[in-house]
């Protein structure tokens, strides 16, 4: 209960005032959480707030008097209960403040007085949200992001991207979480929020706090863009669909037959059409995976008409082919991914399967990704020392993140093959976009 003897509403500088009182007080207490030296000597540190530290144009006012005397006055009061202590500017007792200092262990009456829950409260809350729901989620990448978010709270340090202010936001996030995971095919984010909170526009609050748990979780996805991370968990700003190029023969686990050879130059396949797929084949010499929609353009169009010279083929004795083209839209997506993995079983060893990516981190990655969740057989198209050597005047330079992500790659057991072309890079400092090289 507040003192019977604060009667009054803090006026608006002497609420700033206390709260900031407040604040160097929770930051003390938290930085005792993991300060090496034992707490007591940390305890020992007055809390205080200079108001030369502070913006209290009410106080400082030249014009009108009357709010620094009601802040003056409450203030005086809040002495007298023995909740803070003033000090006054040499020779202006009574009439201008130097600074307050929070009275030991009278923390609490100020933070009902303002109306304001402890950090600490607020933490214990939070942390029993997380172990109240974390069950719920064993085995998954969510498991391993609330852990460290539980160590974070432990700490003292931040639990970001969760709220320390916000208990409604918590709530409404670990139920966006719990339906995610349920979540089995692409599901655009204004559907998703409808259908989870009955509300169109909600999920937008929440989505860059389940990136950042998803980042958290699978660490592989840090350097991915946010729209990227949230198609991997099936959520999409807009139904997608996988753009398809070629004579390829799907069936749908309804028994449907897709024939799509006769679409010329390319046709899209929906990704929850894709997502339900049990067999997929192509009837072409070779099947290419694009990174990028614009290049996929200009293959499947030139196809169409005259198939292009695949010169890193040479070794396979193939000249001019009408290959199977695929979309990848960058990293390739749950639905994209269920494609390519029925194609790779039925595929025989006779046709290649081919990446063609941008020549950077993000290109090189892919590739890495297509091997170890589709299949080893994957090889690179275009993307060797040759192809980057004879458009190195359409290349850019290696920044230095460039340089720290490739050198990463060269510890992937996937890419063993691509390290003397990684090596290549690093030394030339170049990288290359798929849309420098012309195909035809």
């Amino acid at each position: 209960m507040i003192p019977p003897s604060i009667a009054f509403q803090p006026a608006p500088d002497v609420a700033v005032l206390l709260n900031a009182l407040l604040d160097r007080y929770e930051r003390q207490r938290s930085s005792m959480l993991t300060s090496v030296p034992p707490a007591e000597t940390k305890q020992k540190r007055r809390v205080k707030i200079n108001l030369d530290d502070l913006d209290l144009p009410g106080y400082r006012s030249q014009v009108d008097p009357e709010p620094r005397l009601a802040a003056n006055a409450q203030l005086q009061a809040l002495e007298a209960l023995g909740l803070v202590q003033l000090e006054w500017l040499p020779g202006e007792r009574g009439h201008l403040l130097e600074a307050v200092v929070l009275a030991p262990g009278q923390p609490g009456a100020l933070f009902r007085l303002l109306g304001r829950t402890p950090a600490a409260e607020r933490r214990s809350s939070l942390e029993s949200l997380l172990l109240g729901d974390r069950f719920r989620f064993e085995e998954s990448w969510l498991q391993r992001s609330l852990d460290s978010i539980l160590a974070q709270l432990k700490e003292g340090k931040s639990p970001a991207p969760f709220s320390l202010a916000d208990e409604l936001f918590n709530q409404d996030l670990m139920i966006a979480l719990a339906a995610i995971l349920e979540l089995a095919e692409e599901t655009p984010y204004r559907v998703f929020s409808v259908r989870v909170f009955n509300d169109s526009k909600r999920f937008e609050d929440l989505k860059q706090a389940v990136v950042r748990l998803m980042r958290l979780g699978r660490p592989e996805w840090k350097r991915f863009p946010a729209v990227e991370v949230l198609r991997e968990l099936n959520l999409v700003a807009n139904p997608g669909h996988i753009y398809l190029s070629g004579p390829w023969e799907m069936v749908d686990d309804a028994g449907q037959v897709l024939l799509l050879g006769n679409f010329s130059p390319c046709v899209g396949i929906s990704a929850v059409q894709a997502a339900r797929l049990t067999r997929a084949a192509v009837h072409a010499p070779a099947v290419i995976c694009i990174e990028n929609v614009t290049p996929f353009y200009e293959l499947a169009g030139a196809s169409s008409s005259r198939p292009p010279l695949l010169p890193t083929l040479a070794s396979l004795s193939l000249t001019r082919l009408a290959p199977a083209l695929l979309c990848l839209w960058g990293n390739p997506s749950p639905a994209c991914r269920r494609l390519l993995l029925c194609l790779a079983e039925n595929l025989p060893p006779s046709i290649p399967l081919l990446a063609w990516n941008d020549l950077d981190y993000g290109g090189l990655n892919i590739l890495a990704q297509l091997r170890s969740a589709i299949s080893p057989r994957f090889m690179p198209y275009c993307m060797d020392i040759e192809t980057l050597e004879a458009h190195a005047s359409c290349a850019s330079p290696l920044k230095p993140a460039d340089r720290a992500n490739l050198k990463r790659l060269l510890r992937r057991p996937e890419l063993r093959d691509m390290q003397p072309v990684i090596e290549h890079m690093l030394r030339r400092g170049l990288k290359l976009e798929q849309e420098a090289i012309k195909m035809v």
